[in-house]
């Protein structure tokens, strides 16, 4: 699977509560690596200092960051719109302002969730997963983590890589129309 015109799609990884960048690259990087070739994948930190204890204080050395202060930052709806959500033991915002736009209506982005059997967020994770319109669930027996993958995790995780890199492939063809437009197709689609 080459690259379109050279380029790849660019993927924005953003780490978990008081976490790092770096944390994350670290963590997904026991995955097969083939799974991500095709993508361009960003890790950067959190725009806030993390702002109390952090998880994983003595196993990854610091700094920590923090991606949301809802009493500083903006609402989700200033947000830009996501093309592809993947989540490792993520949960639904609780704040009701939040959720009201957040859920108003099922999330039409392509999805993928990451759900332990022993996570203390495996009810939220699973409940996050029902805000999006046909998730993709891979489920391990592990708890709060990144999770190492089995075979045939990461036999869905290619395919489902491979469908996205796919589907960035036919929406990135410039029409004549689009052309004289300034704009390709991929954004028009995500623009709507």
């Amino acid at each position: 699977m080459g690259d379109v015109e050279g380029k790849k799609m660019k993927i924005l990884c953003l780490h978990g509560f008081r976490t790092s960048g770096k944390f994350l690259k670290k963590q997904i990087s026991k995955w097969d690596s083939s799974i991500f070739a095709h993508f361009d994948m960003d890790f950067p930190d959190g725009i806030h200092p993390a702002g109390g204890k952090s998880d994983i204080e003595g196993i990854f050395p610091g700094p920590y960051f923090e991606w949301f202060q809802f009493n500083k930052g903006k609402i989700l709806k200033d947000q830009p719109k996501m093309k592809l959500y993947v989540s490792i033991s993520g949960s639904k915002f609780r704040e009701p302002s939040i959720c009201e736009v957040a859920y108003k209506e099922p999330i039409k982005v392509k999805s993928i969730h990451f759900i332990g059997e022993k996570d203390w967020l495996k009810l939220p994770s699973e409940e996050l997963a029902t805000a999006f319109e046909n998730p993709l669930i891979i489920s391990h027996p592990q708890g709060h983590t990144v999770p190492r993958l089995d075979e045939d995790a990461v036999q869905k995780l290619k395919n489902w890589t491979e469908e996205i890199f796919l589907l960035f492939q036919s929406k990135s063809t410039t029409t004549s129309e689009d052309a004289e437009l300034g704009e390709t197709k991929n954004e028009q689609e995500f623009k709507n």
